[in-house]
């Protein structure tokens, strides 16, 4: 049973369909079909349905594929321990934030590669939470306070943020001076997140309002320039501006609380030794890289 056929039997039931298993194999649709096809043949049962919308598993397909993808996983662990010290091959696929992610982990990334010439780095920058097992990553890397999931994780920085507005909306309408009065100022928002400040020891939470909400930071810090509101922005996207003056850090007696930067993976065992290098360096960098003076450990 060839281990490719195996492996592709999984990407195209977790994908729900040959055309989104061939994006991620970044293989043609015709191999993916033959490679089902043969897979399909040894085993002499059907294990997906095709549709218009894609590939629905059979029912031996459902109990097959928890098999497959756990035999393809031991084979990658195995063929681990016969590279040389230190080597990695395979595919690597990381969710990356676009906020943060092309100027201080793209860097991190490309080392990975550097040190790694026969790994195959496969990077998304977006802003919204993939679906690590459906989309098919081998890890993400999410930045802020992680909200309750199943998912893996491990921290390998801190990120720190301010409150903060223009000069002319601070003229125009005043700034607040304590959490409370948050709510008599619009909000320039990534959704309906609750803001965190410190009160001495006591972390305040406030649930803003505003009419202006992107899914990007450097888009709400752009906006919070023009004047439309006040921003909770990490200090990364927002130190030029306030540099320039084009923003002023507000509320600064309740500073906000760093959050983290992680490394999520999908629950399992144990976590592959690429996902494991990429969290050590991304440890590393983070911690050593003087461009990275915003973030640290």
């Amino acid at each position: 049973m060839d281990i490719d056929d195996l492996r592709t039997f999984v990407e195209v039931a977790d994908a729900g369909g040959v055309s989104a298993a061939a994006r991620r194999l970044s293989v043609s649709k015709s191999i993916v079909s033959r490679r089902l096809f043969r897979l399909e043949a040894e085993l002499g049962v059907q294990l997906l349905a095709r549709t218009t919308r894609g590939a629905a598993l059979t029912e031996a397909g459902a109990t097959f594929r928890e098999h497959a993808a756990r035999a393809a996983s031991e084979i990658d662990a195995a063929r681990e321990t016969l590279l040389p010290a230190g080597d990695l091959t395979g595919r690597l696929r990381v969710a990356i934030p676009l906020t943060f992610g092309p100027t201080h982990l793209a860097p991190v990334l490309a080392e990975l590669a550097r040190r790694h010439p026969r790994l195959h780095i496969h990077s998304s920058y977006s802003d919204r939470f993939v679906d690590l097992i459906t989309e098919g990553f081998d890890c993400a890397v999410r930045v802020g306070y992680l909200q309750d999931s199943n998912l893996i994780a491990r921290r390998v920085g801190a990120i720190h943020g301010k409150l903060l507005a223009s000069p002319d909306y601070i003229k125009a309408h005043g700034a607040p001076e304590a959490p409370a009065e948050i709510a008599a100022h619009p909000a320039l928002m990534q959704g309906t997140e609750a803001w965190q400040f410190l009160d001495g020891d006591e972390v305040v939470t406030v649930n803003p309002q505003g009419r202006y909400k992107a899914d990007n930071g450097i888009a709400l810090a752009a906006a919070a320039a023009a004047g439309l509101g006040v921003a909770w922005l990490p200090d990364c996207v927002t130190d030029s501006y306030v540099a320039s003056g084009a923003l002023v850090p507000i509320m600064t007696r309740y500073p906000v609380p760093s959050a983290g930067v992680y490394v999520v993976r999908p629950p399992g065992q144990h976590s592959s030794r690429k996902v494991r290098v990429l969290t050590e360096l991304l440890i590393e960098c983070l911690a050593e890289d003087p461009r990275l003076a915003a973030v640290g450990r």
